[in-house]
């Protein structure tokens, strides 16, 4: 059953991405990235990585997503023609295409070496996530902090850089 639900989250994930990349309404992409986001977070469910993968709904699925959103709208982007591709971009297109292909085939000669791994030495599941906890509200509280912050004054630059106003052609 697991391997089933694997290949319908890993499905879901890809097909999602690629919706991203290739759909002309900025509306439409931000959705299937939501659902890109979603395939992830089973993903990490699969991998009994609960934390990360309610990190993923509540961060990205709902915060990121919303926002993107709600910067399409604000800016009332419409989709348009698309250039055709120029030579450099086929090129880096080609270049990616063969660096993932070389990844892929390392990552198949490794499967054999993951499968010779002790099973013993794996952690429990949640066997830490005090441990998380306690790093987060200590040590770590200020670089959160400052990312929040950060996100805050983008967010807000984002609004007054698509706010149009009026009467600034009497000035030019």
């Amino acid at each position: 059953m697991a391997d089933i639900l694997f290949y319908i989250f890993a499905a879901m994930t890809i097909g999602s991405a690629v919706a991203v990349v290739i759909n002309p309404n900025a509306v439409n992409s931000a959705l299937a990235f939501l659902v890109g986001l979603l395939g992830v977070s089973g993903l990490f469910v699969l991998l009994d990585s609960f934390l990360l993968a309610v990190l993923m709904i509540l961060v990205y699925a709902g915060a990121v997503v919303a926002l993107f959103l709600f910067i399409i709208m604000l800016l009332d982007m419409q989709g348009g023609e698309r250039k055709p591709f120029s030579r450099p971009t086929a090129v880096a297109g080609f270049i990616g295409a063969a660096l993932l292909a070389v990844c892929a085939t390392s990552l198949l000669q490794g499967i054999g070496a993951l499968e010779t791994a002790e099973a013993g030495s794996a952690i429990g599941v949640g066997a830490n996530l005090k441990h998380y906890a306690d790093q987060l509200f200590t040590t770590y509280l200020l670089p959160v902090q400052v990312v929040g912050f950060l996100l805050l004054i983008a967010m807000l630059g984002v609004i007054v850089l698509s706010k149009k106003f009026e009467g600034l052609e009497d000035i030019k």
